[in-house]
């Protein structure tokens, strides 16, 4: 993985929140990777797995504290001492928060206020946190601006939504060091095609390799700008260390700016396995976006942001990744 930062992080302490899951565990690789002084996981693997930072178990500078994001003891505990937050602990999926609202509320948004006083009372130097492209929800406009938002489609898009509002709250009410980033469906290795909220990548992969029914919601021609995980970590990375005070405050784009259909994923997919094996299409899933493509301009200015894998280049290490298992 490229090099994102500049400063010497052998000195800093660093807290990731759902750091046992996809996402959260490529960052403590990275933070680890290059010589953080702490990396600290609080997870209370409900969706994450012990086996993604159990390949950390052996590092001097790694930390795991298993516990809730819902209580403000753990959250106090996981805070203190701690430099930088990168803030991934939720529970995702639009269907999911379709099927259970009150859940993915009490997670997303009590979890996430309880975090965000925890890491304002601990005094640290910046909070990230992850927000996700459902926000713009309706707005039919291509590429998403991010003052640009539309009606929210899902109840998972309203708990990202109210993340912002706090955040932006806490940085005017308590000078809070915040940024969030507004993920555009990451993909990459460790995201597990397991449980009913499996991500659609690892799903067509897993269903093509064992030669299973492969499912494909409404025509397949919505598009989506997939985006490498390596991308995602490259954001906090930057998040967490810029040292520009303009950036605070703000939310961003994480994506690639280029989106393909879900058919030209899969058949994509279907190539790199070697594979010819037709998909089944099923009606379209309740408050799913049509299209989305990102405008990352802001990222890029503010934070330096520089996409450094393209979807086909991650599509392939994911891949990869999967047929190595």
């Amino acid at each position: 993985m490229a090099v994102f930062h500049s400063a010497d992080i052998s000195g800093k302490s660093f807290l990731v929140t759902g750091g046992a899951g996809f996402i959260g565990s490529h960052i403590v690789a990275y933070l680890l990777a290059n010589g953080a002084g702490k990396v600290r996981v609080l997870d209370n693997l409900s969706t994450g797995s012990i086996k993604n930072v159990d390949l950390f178990r052996n590092n001097a500078a790694y930390e795991f504290l298993h516990g809730d994001i819902r209580d403000a003891e753990t959250c106090a505990k996981a805070c203190a001492g701690i430099d930088h937050v990168s803030h991934q602990a939720a529970l995702g999926s639009v269907p999911r928060s379709v099927k259970d609202p009150v859940t993915s509320n009490d997670v997303n948004v009590s979890g996430f206020i309880t975090m965000i006083t925890a890491a304002k009372d601990a005094g640290v130097k910046s909070f990230v946190y992850a927000s996700s492209s459902s926000v713009y929800g309706d707005e039919p406009g291509l590429p998403k601006v991010e003052h640009k938002t539309g009606n929210l489609l899902s109840p998972y898009a309203v708990t990202k939504k109210t993340n912002e509002l706090y955040a932006s709250v806490f940085r005017e009410l308590f000078g809070l060091r915040v940024i969030g980033l507004r993920y555009f469906n990451v993909f990459g290795p460790r995201q597990y095609p397991d449980g009913p909220y499996a991500a659609v990548i690892p799903l067509f992969i897993a269903g093509i390799m064992k030669g299973t029914p492969v499912y494909i919601n409404g025509d397949g021609e919505q598009t989506r700008d997939f985006t490498f995980v390596e991308n995602a970590v490259q954001a906090n990375i930057r998040g967490m260390l810029t040292e520009n005070e303009a950036a605070f405050g703000e939310v961003y784009n994480i994506a690639v700016g280029a989106n393909f259909s879900v058919n030209y994923l899969y058949h994509s997919i279907c190539e790199l396995l070697g594979k010819d094996q037709q998909p089944v299409y099923r009606d379209p899933r309740s408050g799913d976006i049509r299209n989305s493509l990102a405008d990352i301009s802001k990222a890029v200015q503010l934070l330096g942001y520089s996409p450094t894998k393209k979807f086909t280049d991650g599509l392939k290490l994911t891949v990869d990744f999967f047929t190595a298992q």
